[in-house]
């Protein structure tokens, strides 16, 4: 019997299991540990929220002196309002709307700046509501710019006073000339009337003569008409 140096027999050597590698299914590798890759795994960003493109995009354009009117008329809302729980955007907008005329997009510019004075702390904000903060009531707001006083100047009065003057004196113009027509047509009515008196003497002395001549002839006397 032959014997082979590895001690195996020919049964035995047939008998040799294979591996079992070629058989069993290959585990999937992550996308990021497969050899040779150049693909990289994207993870989406997470969206930015549309309140900080808003409150940026207000920044811009509240700016200045648009920030501290702003200010000041939340401020003058806030004062006048008086809730001691707060007031909510509505009302303060509806406040403001009633006595100033403001643009299209002043809510969202508004709501904005309110939530720019929280951050600041000038403002506090109690659920939905907006109410100042002691500091700011002590004296740390922006100052409410005041209604600038038209006083006329010296020379808008002389120029009244002159155009007064000019109007008194075309109306007593105008009152001389209706008095000098009536007048005249009260003259043109006395001439009027003296000359219908004298048509009326002048008719009646007329009707006396034909009556005279009448009875003349009536007795039968010749009478001549000249």
């Amino acid at each position: 019997m032959s014997v082979s140096a590895n001690g195996q027999g020919p049964r035995e050597k047939a008998r040799t299991p294979k591996p079992k590698g070629a058989d069993s299914p290959a585990t999937p590798m992550p996308i990021s540990q497969v050899p040779g890759s150049s693909s990289v795994a994207i993870v989406p960003a997470d969206p930015v929220p549309t309140d900080v493109i808003m409150e940026d995009s207000s920044k811009c354009l509240l700016d200045g002196k648009t920030a501290s009117k702003y200010n000041a008329m939340i401020y003058e809302a806030l004062s006048t309002l008086k809730d001691p729980s707060g007031s909510d955007t509505n009302a303060i907008v509806s406040f403001i709307e009633q006595r100033q005329e403001v643009v299209p997009n002043f809510r969202r510019l508004l709501t904005a700046r309110l939530r720019r004075l929280v951050q600041q702390e000038k403002l506090e904000k109690v659920q939905n509501c907006y109410r100042l903060r002691r500091e700011a009531l002590n004296g740390t707001r922006d100052p409410i710019p005041k209604p600038k006083e038209n006083r006329p100047s010296l020379s808008q009065s002389n120029r009244h006073l002159g155009e007064t003057l000019e109007q008194a004196a075309v109306a007593a113009a105008y009152k001389v000339a209706e008095a000098e027509n009536k007048s005249f047509v009260a003259a043109e009515a006395v001439k009027e009337l003296e000359r219908v008196t004298r048509m009326a003497e002048e008719a009646e002395a007329f009707l006396q003569l034909v009556q005279q001549i009448y009875e003349r002839c009536a007795t039968g006397e010749v009478v001549k008409v000249q």
